[in-house]
């Protein structure tokens, strides 16, 4: 009897749900939001001192590991190998228009929003470290800095290598979990170590933790809107009703399947972000945010590994590189199965270039619009963004930046109704791929999907009760839960490359130009 058939006869006798991954991770995400509750202010200072510690050990790796992922996916794009299919299929599942709405919606996520309006706001008021002295634009500082965090970087580790690795690792009769990325390494004993359980948990506690962040500042950025815009009161019951309905779009759309929930959110998504992007350009300034665009671009491409790699101010690291590229790495392993699971069909280069070129550019200029706008309206009135973001936090800087143009009321509903789907499709996505996570074959049941966007919605509801300290805190949690992820992700950067090529070594092989599926059960190890 093949190793293959073994496997599958094996994975038949048990249990779909690992139901030890799911209960750990259920019960460490219960055990922070109660300590969180019951001891707020030591585990903020807990988090902030383990924050300051993982920038001071962690972080040059983290920067290198991130430049590596972003260097080694562009080389590969451009080899000939980066023809190979990926996934065992001759034709993409999605077309384009839906592969790249989904990607784009799932990894800018809800804190685009948030930090698109803030993030350049920050650096035009308090000038980054690398820059200092160096007598920059501030304008073009502030956006070059921003593009640093959410750019190339950012979306080559959420994407690439590690979405190729699964792929061909699924080929292989690999499990569309964590825990594949190890399978380089270890080869099919990661299926049944308990290293493979770790790993998977720890992946899950951090992609829940960063997903949680967003949701309860939705709640915050909502309510803060319906009190600026209508008079609302700004209260818990406002916030929680935000949530509440946030969660109940997500579990129908978890509901209605992969192939309509996340479709049709991500679809309305950028629609909805092009519109709004038109808009901010006509009523603003369009002539100032495409300037600045190309100036933060060109800062960016010429101080890029600078950027990267700096070392500096150890305190301001923590705070914003490494906090940031935690996060990210963070998302990695999840972000690596749902952008598998949709990319079946596609060819290497394809997927490489529509995460790691495509979908930053486009990131750039959406934070050009949002935050150049928003500097522009402090120049115009000092005070104006700053003030409120100063006093309010995030949630403040969006609905400053509307109310300080034509057509004030609109942009807003505009931004709040953008924030909400923006955030529900991150909900339904991430609810996959936790559920994946946690799952023995290649579709999670509904009701595991349902539960995790449930218990998701409800930590939020929770944590804000407590005022957005209790979000964020849970939201760093992420950057410490990075620390194992970071190595968990490592192989790829060695594995992707050779992966591909043997694909591509292999199809070009093939007689039958239609099978796509070749077994190689001996192997074990990159």
């Amino acid at each position: 009897m093949s190793t293959s058939v073994k496997d599958r006869q094996s994975a038949a006798t048990q249990p779909s749900v690992d139901r030890v991954v799911m209960t750990v991770s259920a019960g460490i995400l219960v055990v922070f939001v109660a300590t969180a509750i019951a001891f707020p202010y030591t585990v903020d200072a807990w988090i902030s001192d383990s924050l300051s510690t993982i920038a001071r050990w962690f972080g040059l790796y983290w920067e290198v590991l991130l430049l590596a992922t972003f260097v080694v996916a562009i080389l590969l794009a451009f080899t000939p190998w980066a023809k190979a299919r990926m996934g065992g299929l001759a034709a993409p599942e999605y077309s384009r228009f839906k592969w790249i709405a989904m990607i784009m919606c799932t990894l800018l996520a809800g804190g685009g929003v948030f930090w698109a309006a803030a993030e350049p706001m920050y650096h035009f008021l308090s000038t980054p470290p690398h820059f200092e002295g160096g007598g920059a634009n501030p304008t073009t500082v502030a956006l070059a800095q921003s593009f640093a965090h959410w750019g190339f970087l950012a979306w080559a580790i959420l994407g690439s290598l590690g979405a190729l690795v699964m792929l061909y690792g699924a080929e292989r009769g690999m499990p569309l979990r964590p825990r594949t990325l190890l399978y380089p390494l270890m080869g099919k004993r990661i299926l049944t170590s308990w290293i493979g359980s770790v790993v998977d948990i720890v992946c899950i506690i951090a992609v829940v933790a960063g997903t949680v962040g967003p949701i309860g500042f939705l709640g915050l950025q909502v309510a803060y809107g319906l009190n600026s815009l209508f008079g609302i009161p700004n209260v818990y019951v406002v916030q929680l009703g935000v949530i509440v309905l946030l969660s109940a779009i997500i579990v129908a759309s978890v509901l209605s399947g992969l192939d309509k929930g996340i479709q049709i959110l991500s679809r309305i998504n950028v629609w909805m972000a092009l519109a709004l992007m038109a808009l901010v350009l006509i009523v603003g300034s369009a002539t100032f945010v495409l300037r600045y665009w190309l100036s933060g671009l060109g800062t960016y491409a010429t101080d890029f590994v600078q950027m990267t790699l700096y070392q500096g101010d150890q305190k301001w690291l923590s705070t914003w590189t490494i906090f940031f590229f935690g996060w990210f790495m963070g998302y990695g392993p999840l972000m690596a199965i749902f952008i598998a699971r949709i990319s079946r069909g596609r060819t290497a280069r394809d997927l490489l270039i529509s995460t790691a070129v495509i979908p930053p550019i486009a990131t750039t200029l959406w934070f050009a619009v949002l935050g150049g706008t928003g500097i522009w309206v402090e120049q115009q009135t000092p005070g104006a963004v700053s003030q409120p973001l100063s006093s309010d936090g995030l949630p403040a800087a969006v609905m400053a930046i509307a109310q300080n143009l034509p057509l004030a009321g609109v942009l807003a509903v505009g931004f709040l109704l953008l924030t909400i789907t923006f955030v529900a499709t991150t909900g339904d996505s991430m609810s996959f791929a936790v559920a994946q996570a946690c799952t023995r074959t290649d579709n999670p049941p509904s009701w595991l999907r349902a539960m995790w966007a449930l218990i998701m919605g409800a930590a939020a509801a929770v944590l804000i009760s407590i005022g957005d300290g209790g979000i964020s805190a849970l939201q760093s949690f992420i950057v410490i839960t990075a620390v194992p992820v970071g190595f968990v992700l490592l192989p790829t950067v060695v594995a992707a490359p050779i992966y591909v090529r043997r694909l591509a070594i292999e199809q070009r092989e093939r007689t039958s130009p239609t099978s796509f599926i070749t077994a190689n059960d001996k192997e074990t190890s990159v």
